[in-house]
């Protein structure tokens, strides 16, 4: 079991990413406050510290330093700020790697192997990986649940295709309408949910209690697996 420290105040997208590595034999404990993520680094062993550079009461460049100094652990930052500079300030303390803000979980999962696979870290566990229950071929406009085809309308590929890219985080109505071109105005927010209802048919063993495509009330709509 890989085991990841990550330093994150955004308490969702932690609580996302936690869930979605854990199907990869990933373990994350999350701290909100930098001055305890770095008083439980002392005390336990972590393969790979995810560090976020906007905390609250320390600087995540700050943070990074400290842990360069003192610990042989990989570093990947994860972070929202635009700057180049705090990009490159990062690197040349001595961060192994600089994921910015928002990304895909599965481009956390891979770029996290690749920096455990430099220092040859715990990679073994790594193999026993669990297949993605819903996956998406854009090439050939197919989705699969557990690697077999359902045929979907036009605007119902259309939403599962953006539900599946952003499997995990909430989308909301103003995202669907946004993204999928079928849909251009408040006028069809309407239809919206009969078109979820439909895909829910499809997808789940019972669709008046779905397992997989939530409704997140008030907010908007959530893929998991």
């Amino acid at each position: 079991m890989i085991k990841i420290a990550m330093v994150e105040d955004d308490t969702e997208l932690a609580e996302v990413l936690t869930q979605y590595l854990s199907k990869f034999n990933i373990s994350v404990i999350n701290f909100e406050d930098p001055f305890v993520a770095l008083s439980a680094i002392a005390l336990e062993e972590f393969d790979l510290i995810i560090l976020d550079l906007t905390l609250p009461g320390m600087d995540g460049l700050e943070v990074c330093k400290v842990l360069v100094e003192k610990y042989d652990i990989p570093i990947m930052i994860s972070s929202a700020r635009s700057d180049i500079t705090d990009k490159v300030i990062a690197l040349e303390l001595g961060a192994d790697d600089y994921l910015p803000k928002p990304y895909d979980p599965r481009e956390l999962e891979v770029r996290i192997k690749t920096i455990l696979r430099r220092y040859n870290k715990s990679m073994p566990t790594l193999v026993e990986e669990k297949r993605e229950l819903f996956t998406l071929d854009e090439a050939r406009q197919e989705i699969k649940k557990d690697g077999r085809y359902i045929k979907f309308t036009p605007a119902e590929f259309q939403i599962m295709s953006l539900m599946c890219k952003r499997k995990g985080f909430i989308v909301s109505r103003y995202d669907i309408l946004d993204s999928c071109d079928l849909f251009n105005s408040d006028e069809d927010s309407g239809s919206i949910a009969v078109i979820i209802n439909r895909i829910r048919h499809k997808i789940e063993e019972d669709s008046k209690r779905p397992k997989h495509f939530l409704t997140i009330r008030g907010v908007g709509y959530k893929l998991i697996e």
